[in-house]
Parts: C-alpha cells; sequence; structure tokens
C-alpha cells in the first residue's frame, strides 16, 4: 500500500486557481418555508425546505417553470447550492429580472 504525500509549492497559494467572485445573499419572502428543489421547476423534487426568515446565495439564474408568489409571477429560478434551485417569485432580489449570470 502507498500513501500520496502533499507537497507545498512555495510561492503558491491555494487560492490561486480559484477565480474569486462576491457571492450576494437574498432574503426569502417573511413568513414563508419554501420548497428547494432540485431543478428549475415545480415537477422537479423537492430535496429540502428553507424555513422562515432563510438568507440564500444566488449562484446563477435559470428560465424554469412559471411560479407566482409574494414578489410577482415569474419563470426565473435561483440556484442557490449543486442541485437546488428555488423561484425567484419567493426571493428579494429588488428586481424582476436577473441579478445574477445565467446558469451554463
Amino acid at each position: 500500500m502507498s500513501v500520496d504525500r502533499a507537497e507545498e509549492v512555495a510561492g503558491r497559494d491555494e487560492t490561486d486557481d480559484v477565480t474569486t467572485t462576491a457571492v450576494r445573499y437574498y432574503s426569502v419572502a417573511p413568513g414563508y418555508r419554501v420548497n428547494v428543489r432540485s431543478g428549475p421547476g415545480t415537477s422537479y423534487r423537492i430535496v429540502r425546505v428553507l424555513p422562515e426568515g432563510a438568507r440564500v446565495p444566488i449562484h446563477c439564474q435559470t428560465p424554469g417553470t412559471r411560479v407566482t408568489g409574494p414578489y410577482g409571477t415569474s419563470n426565473i429560478w435561483d440556484n442557490i447550492a449543486n442541485g437546488e434551485y428555488i423561484s425567484d417569485a419567493y426571493v428579494n432580489t429588488g428586481s424582476d429580472g436577473y441579478v445574477a449570470p445565467r446558469c451554463s
């Protein structure tokens, strides 16, 4: 059995390979517990439920099922984590449009 050994490279930081971008957090509508789905639509399975008062990062946004919520009707879905989406109609972004890059 062999064991790999980690070697330190002089003058190099492990963040050198990562593009750093500030992630902004947004409030979910007060008084709502929001379903987090595995994809951008109501037909995707629920993977968890956000508690009231949750704040979420929006990594990217993509079109999906049109949903009506406290912030209007929208087909924009917010990617809040790997494989996790919530309808933008439940997120206070201050905009009716996209506030983050489109998901690829």
